[in-house]
């Protein structure tokens, strides 16, 4: 247990640090950026799992992001990694524009009397009694979103990906060059 800390987190802080990067948010959104560019796959299927998580993210089934995500993505043959760092799409600041979002969308898909209005409190007790009440316009609005949300990932990921995919190689072969045109240095006796 080597990189271990002495004295772990409690549960408040690491629910902190998901909400909040202790480094800030702008850097760990440039990680994950980072992390994005030397996945080792072709920018389609990199961006294929983007998207396939980005599209994912719209879904109800918060729990389940993930998994649903890299099964999609395995489905498809797309990059399951990708497709993890997709989801991170859905977090604590944007998941709630995004479910109602989706459930206005699944409201006005199924004609809007169809489903009752919600009430103007939304408890826990709420949701348990009544889930389909919230849950069947939000699947039936995730789906429209989740297929737009697809394509406006796709192809934007896609190029970017391949931009950053020849940078980096051309920066790898720049590299093995000036190592090979230095002068062999004289060994010590």
């Amino acid at each position: 247990m080597m990189f271990r800390r002495r004295k772990p987190l409690s549960r408040a802080h690491r629910i902190r640090g998901y909400i909040w990067p202790r480094s800030g948010l702008r850097r760990s959104f440039r990680y994950n950026i980072h992390r994005l560019k030397r996945i080792e796959d072709s920018a389609n299927s990199i961006a294929a799992g983007l998207a396939c998580g980005v599209a994912i993210s719209f879904t109800p089934f918060i729990g389940f992001h993930f998994l649903l995500a890299a099964v999609i993505a395995w489905l498809i043959g797309a990059n399951i990694i990708a497709s993890a760092l997709g989801t991170l799409v859905g977090n604590p600041w944007t998941l709630p524009f995004m479910c109602l979002w989706t459930y206005e969308v699944g409201h006005w898909i199924l004609g809007g009397t169809t489903v009752q209005a919600l009430p103007d409190d939304i408890t826990l007790r709420y949701l348990l009694d009544h889930p389909m009440q919230i849950l069947l316009p939000m699947m039936v609005g995730s789906v429209p979103t989740s297929l737009a949300a697809w394509v406006v990932a796709f192809f934007p990921a896609r190029v970017l990906i391949e931009r950053a995919q020849i940078l980096r190689r051309r920066r790898i072969a720049d590299r093995r060059r000036s190592r090979g045109k230095r002068p062999a240095q004289a060994k010590a006796p």
